[in-house]
């Protein structure tokens, strides 16, 4: 769980357009969501909204005095409150209270790359059959990018993730998502980004071009294909990410998602370790990852029938 988010974090953090903090509170929502099942109100794109919701707070106010109770320990974090230049597509799916949906999406023409990056940790949710995860990540992506290669792609890489920490190798990882993403409507530009990606890895060494030429577009599909190369033709994660940030494309975004198929590959141990000192929210990744873990194979013990763990319902409220 760490190295799937923390990866997507290195070469050192830069402040700037930087996909780790929406990603942080799709964790965030997911643990609120599967707390809420106690209560009966199980749906958890409206958890999720909630949680970008949160994030985008983040975006517009100097800081968390005023966040309110029921916001959770994440929303707190002060070092969170800096713009980072989120693309508009953001700002405005969680400008305010409707949740887009696939019947009727925000932003039905963003292709950009925005909500493929924050959809790693639906990959995670490894107890949940594959599409499943799919869906999920395709209605919460609708929530912001509603073109369908947007949402698709968002789907797609959350299959990515959810094979790999389950135990698939990569190649066997890109056959499976090809294969649900491909009975979606609108599914042609995401499945042939997913080939065209496989097929480079046929041409020989690696190199910057190749990776240019797949991220050219800086669409959601584009920069997934070229963050999916990234993973396939470098087993060592430092060649890696040094791969996915060294082109023309949307470097931010094909190294978040190259760094994620790479973390699930190869676990925390792999990250450089001078890389991790300098990540900025160090602590705040552990503790959310921990929790998270936490919450997915312990939760009868924190929150279960004749249970309460009145701190843990602090840090993630039902409401």
């Amino acid at each position: 769980m760490c190295a799937d988010l923390a990866v997507g974090a290195a070469p050192p953090h830069r402040r700037g357009n930087h996909p780790l903090d929406s990603t942080l509170f799709t964790v965030d929502g997911l643990i609120r969501a599967h707390v809420r099942r106690d209560t009966g109100a199980w749906h958890p794109p409206t958890d999720l909204h909630r949680a970008y919701r949160r994030w985008a707070v983040t975006q517009n106010e100097w800081g968390p005095d005023e966040r309110r109770k029921d916001d959770g320990w994440l929303a707190r974090e002060e070092w969170l409150y800096a713009r980072r230049d989120p693309d508009r597509a953001l700002l405005a799916g969680f400008g305010d209270e409707r949740l887009g949906t696939l019947q009727e999406p925000k932003n039905p023409m963003e292709r950009g790359p925005s909500a493929a990056t924050r959809s790693a940790p639906f990959g995670l949710l490894v107890g949940w059959e594959p599409q499943l995860v799919l869906q999920l990540a395709v209605e919460c992506a609708a929530q912001s990018h509603g073109h369908p290669t947007a949402y698709l792609s968002a789907g797609a890489f959350a299959v990515l993730v959810h094979a790999l920490a389950r135990g698939e190798s990569l190649d066997a990882a890109v056959q499976r998502a090809l294969a649900l993403v491909a009975t979606r409507p609108g599914h042609q530009p995401v499945t042939d980004a997913l080939q065209q990606a496989l097929g480079s890895v046929r041409q020989g060494m690696p190199t910057p071009g190749r990776v240019d030429a797949l991220a050219a577009g800086r669409t959601a599909e584009s920069s997934l294909a070229a963050a999916v190369y990234c993973a396939l033709v470098c087993e060592d994660i430092r060649h890696g990410l040094r791969l996915a940030v060294n082109h023309g494309g949307d470097s931010s975004a094909v190294a978040a998602l190259a760094g994620a198929l790479l973390g699930a590959m190869h676990g925390e141990t792999a990250l450089p370790p001078a890389w991790l000192t300098e990540l900025e929210g160090r602590a705040a990744l552990l503790e959310l990852s921990d929790d998270f873990a936490m919450e997915m194979t312990q939760s009868a013990a924190l929150h279960g029938p004749g249970t309460s763990a009145p701190g843990w319902l602090a840090r993630y409220p039902r409401g």
